[in-house]
């Protein structure tokens, strides 16, 4: 388990790697801890270096409001809590609708920019 709190409020992530899956998780702490969302990272199985170590970050945009998992340097997952979305590379799985409405949750390299630069 990885898990940081935003810097300017009460929502926070956690990536957990349970030696089978690899999920992202967008939690609020207050008043108790709840799972506002997850997204799939990887199948373990489907991991072709999975020998190696690997530098997992959380980070956070200055305003506190974005937070991203990066494995080995790559942005995998962002959650972004102003607008109350998550995206991954493979978009699974689904919206469940009561936090991430939006049903397209794949990530791509140019939204990772541009979901930055609007929330500066």
């Amino acid at each position: 388990f990885f898990d940081s709190v935003s810097p300017a409020s009460s929502f926070g992530v956690t990536f957990e790697d349970d030696l089978t899956t690899g999920y992202f998780y967008a939690v609020d702490t207050k008043p108790d801890l709840q799972i506002l969302d997850a997204l799939h990272i990887y199948n373990v199985a489907d991991v072709i270096d999975k020998d190696k170590p690997s530098k997992i970050q959380l980070a956070w945009s200055d305003n506190g409001k974005i937070a991203s998992l990066l494995i080995n340097n790559y942005c995998h997952a962002i959650f972004d809590f102003e607008n109350k979305t998550g995206y991954c590379r493979n978009g699974f799985p689904e919206s469940n609708g009561r936090w991430t409405k939006k049903q397209d949750r794949i990530l791509t390299d140019d939204m990772i920019g541009e979901i930055f630069k609007t929330n500066e």
